[in-house]
């Protein structure tokens, strides 16, 4: 039975409902008013290995940052509530991926604390199709907040936004795909005090 979870958030400025299997094998369904949020997120769901369905909506109308900001967060929130009591978790994940010019790593620790470090410079009022690239951090920063774990994200090369962005949202997901796993020879939880919660 694969470790799943739905979550659901309504606001009056946005209504999102999540559903993940860590288990799966990268199936997406993602309905957002942003495609190349939709697009980015399907990456998460194909390169982490990530059974998703997304349904999102928002104030887009303003712009999308309430959107992104809100669909990170339960994003991240599932994938804390998939986890469990988190025995036998491998904990950590990294990954550098390269797109064309563009290289990112990205590392995370499912520690129960959240933290985020963004080393990725972006041009404000940028976009990509309708979608403000800076509203990029936004979306991991809320998804560390939601996951309660360590997040890095550092730009080593790049010079196209569409790359040096879909890198870093692939990144994340190899990231999440290797900590997520189950180590068999893991006795409990891997931390010397006992617990991830905090």
């Amino acid at each position: 039975m694969g470790r799943s979870a739905t979550l659901s958030r309504k606001t009056k400025e946005t209504s999102i409902e999540v559903t993940l299997d860590l288990d799966g094998t990268g199936r997406a369904q993602i309905d957002t008013p942003l495609p190349f949020l939709t697009h980015m997120v399907e990456q998460i769901a194909r390169h982490g290995l990530i059974d998703l369905t997304v349904k999102a909506t928002g104030d887009v109308e303003i712009d999308g940052h309430h959107t992104t900001e809100d669909l990170g967060l339960v994003l991240g929130q599932c994938v804390a509530k998939a986890l469990g009591d988190k025995a036998g978790l491998v904990r950590y994940g990294w990954a550098t991926l390269p797109m064309d010019e563009a290289r990112v790593t990205c590392a995370l620790d499912l520690s129960g604390r959240p933290f985020f470090v963004w080393e990725v410079p972006l041009p404000r009022g940028a976009k990509i199709g309708t979608w403000d690239v800076e509203l990029a951090p936004v979306f991991f920063e809320a998804f560390a907040r939601g996951a309660q774990c360590n997040l890095h994200v550092a730009l080593h090369a790049g010079e196209i936004l569409h790359h040096i962005v879909e890198i870093s949202f692939k990144a994340l997901a190899r990231a999440l795909r290797e900590a997520v796993k189950i180590e068999p020879r893991v006795t409990g939880v891997p931390s010397t005090k006992g617990s991830l919660t905090d």
